[in-house]
């Protein structure tokens, strides 16, 4: 099997390119190869987050299609999965920073292995994850979860330094959708613990390793004690290399747009005459820092698909003093906490709201939406 030597993902900015990607969605064969390394992946989730895309607008192109709906369910399920992080963001806030449910245990450490920082564990299928991920700003969701899982459940970490690092790194970063799953895993958000062994990771990545720490039966997984290469740690301090603040040319009779790290929708209110501008404000970032490479994809993103945006930073209050502006128009969003001004809600895929304690939860009540929909 080629799959370790095939050429890393690239991520196009061009709003054109990543609608022939939306168009080459086979959502079928998405439901039954997703979980191997080589599957139907849609390779959309840094637009999802990054807000260029919605859940919604991805659902109505592939139900447009007319597929049966049992055959495509379980790739709309997985967009859902997005949108019920969020809601979870918005009803519980900066809760979702802590255990959410249940305390984990046992931790041991609040920090990350080095071997996991490094990709040095001596799985060869992480190890090779982990360094094509600094390259490409992107990793599979099961290598995510392999990855939680030997720092967690293994290694016994405390899952938010980890989730942090992950995000860091990640050019589809969202703090929902990446917290939570990383408590998931630990079980903080969940009723028992995500474990994985070598033989799960040699069936979904194609690898034929043996006598790794992890080649034991799912029996004896849950009891291992942590082994000798996962217990050094490393301290990683994570800053966001913000760009320099440019002059910003504002005209006050026109309303003023705000674009963040989570809207970058370039076809919202693309038709009038406003103010675009994509505010990068420091606290946000000292709080959930992101690489050079995220920070250069958001620039590259905005710059080449919204005409006219400029980008301020500075907290939102900074922007506000300094051009005095009354019509300020922003999208909904749990960090969008301090803007004042007019805000829109965001497209979710479902008309489903709030805090359920379960995904399937969720869903059953999606599910109910999406029949009717599609009839």
């Amino acid at each position: 099997m080629k799959l370790f030597n095939q050429e890393v993902s690239i991520f196009p900015t061009s709003y054109s390119e990543i609608l022939q990607r939306i168009r080459y969605i086979d959502p079928i064969r998405y439901g039954t190869t997703r979980n191997y390394i080589n599957g139907a992946v849609s390779y959309l989730s840094p637009y999802i987050s990054r807000g260029v895309v919605s859940t919604k607008f991805i659902f109505t192109e592939i139900i447009n299609r007319g597929y049966p709906p049992e055959k495509i369910e379980k790739f709309i399920q997985e967009l859902a999965w997005r949108d019920y992080w969020q809601q979870i963001w918005n009803s519980k806030g900066d809760a979702i920073n802590q255990d959410l449910k249940h305390q984990q245990y046992p931790v041991s450490n609040h920090s990350i292995s080095t071997v996991i920082n490094k990709g040095n564990t001596g799985i060869h299928a992480i190890d090779t994850a982990i360094k094509k991920f600094y390259k490409t700003g992107y990793i599979h969701n099961h290598l995510r979860m392999y990855i939680a899982s030997i720092t967690c459940n293994i290694g016994q970490s405390h899952w938010k330094i980890p989730a942090k690092w992950m995000y860091y790194h990640l050019l589809d970063a969202d703090w929902a959708s990446n917290a939570l799953s990383w408590q998931w895993v630990a079980g903080t958000n969940a009723n028992k613990k995500y474990f994985v062994n070598q033989d799960n990771i040699n069936k979904y990545c194609f690898t034929n390793q043996k006598k790794t720490f992890l080649d034991v039966s799912y029996e004896e997984i849950s009891r291992i004690e942590t082994p000798e290469i996962l217990k050094e740690k490393s301290i990683i301090k994570f800053k966001t290399p913000l760009p320099k603040q440019q002059v910003i040319d504002f005209k006050k009779q026109s309303p003023t747009l705000i674009y963040n790290f989570y809207n970058i929708d370039p076809n919202w209110k693309k038709d009038i005459v406003a103010n675009r501008i994509l505010l990068l404000e420091p606290s946000i970032f000292s709080k959930y820092p992101i690489s050079q490479k995220t920070i250069e994809f958001v620039l590259a993103i905005s710059q080449e698909n919204i005409p006219n945006i400029q980008v301020f930073v500075g907290e939102f209050h900074e922007l506000q003093n300094k051009y005095h502006h009354q019509k300020i128009i922003f999208k909904e969003h749990p960090l969008n906490y301090n803007y004042e001004g007019i805000q829109e809600a965001r497209d979710w895929m479902f008309d489903v709201k709030g805090y359920h304690s379960s995904f399937f939860s969720f869903w059953k009540k999606c599910k109910k939406e999406m029949v009717l929909l599609i009839k």
